[in-house]
């Protein structure tokens, strides 16, 4: 079967001592779960990671960090460099979420800067992409998702596909009053995803994983991970709960093994 992929951005909620104890408790209830069919990555806060680091294994669960500067070291104030990751030894960095492009003003351009500089210093890229409702209504959705991606991953070698992840967070569909998607109008996204994909780095487009990210729930995760063109699930609050998150993905691969008669 073809590799799982699940994870969860903690946002500004869990503090050091919450996302210790959240990671300890995600990595013991998962711990039989193959690795080699599923994948399992949590983002914590930056003030987290460093615990985060020491209290977790890498080869159990991969962390990241949500968010990370395009310059390696200057007068940046406030800002994390990429050589302050590879300190800590994270290997993963989320690029252009929703809320760092919509709440922060962050545009395509600088999510390109970053993706560049992250795969520079070895460290995965996950852009997010996603189009607002706005954009949803005018029926410009797959538009919108190809710019995002062009210019996210312009001038991006093609034997750097491997290295990279795709998460698609539709911002209508994300965060506490977001609208669940239907998984139909999902798989149609992603498609247009992977379509876009090919057409930058041709077949090589085939070894980026496309995730799917807005109000997964216990209700939905399921049917959408059955969708032939959604290779994982960005799950949300309700992977915030070590043990509702082991519940989601254990239900959702063993629908997924049945369906698919594994």
């Amino acid at each position: 079967m073809k590799k799982l992929y699940f994870g969860s951005n903690l946002k500004m909620y869990k503090g050091i001592q919450d996302t210790e104890k959240y990671l300890k408790k995600l990595e013991e209830n998962t711990k039989n779960i193959n690795r080699e069919e599923m994948e399992l990555f949590i983002i914590p806060s930056y003030t987290s990671l460093p615990e985060a680091v020491s209290c977790c294994d890498s080869q159990m669960i991969k962390l990241g960090a949500q968010n990370m500067c395009w310059e390696d070291q200057g007068q940046f104030t406030g800002e994390i460099s990429p050589c302050m990751l590879e300190e800590l030894g994270i290997k993963l960095v989320m690029i252009g979420h929703s809320e760092r492009r919509h709440v922060f003003g962050e545009s395509d351009i600088e999510e390109n800067r970053k993706v560049k500089s992250a795969l520079r210093h070895g460290i995965r890229p996950l852009l997010c992409i996603g189009e607002t409702a706005e954009e949803k209504k005018y029926g410009i959705s797959g538009e919108i998702l190809r710019q995002q991606l062009k210019i996210g991953f312009y001038e991006i070698d093609p034997e750097e596909c491997k290295n990279i992840w795709v998460a698609y967070e539709p911002v209508w569909s994300i965060g506490v009053n977001g609208t669940p998607a239907t998984a139909e109008y999902v798989q149609k996204m992603h498609m247009e995803i992977k379509k876009a994909l090919r057409e930058i780095f041709g077949d090589n487009a085939e070894q980026i994983p496309v995730l799917y990210g807005g109000s997964v729930n216990p209700g939905n995760a399921d049917q959408l991970i059955l969708q032939p063109a959604i290779d994982g699930l960005f799950v949300g609050r309700a992977a915030w709960d070590a043990d509702a998150f082991d519940k989601l993905i254990r239900q959702a691969i063993h629908t997924y093994k049945r369906n698919k008669n594994y």
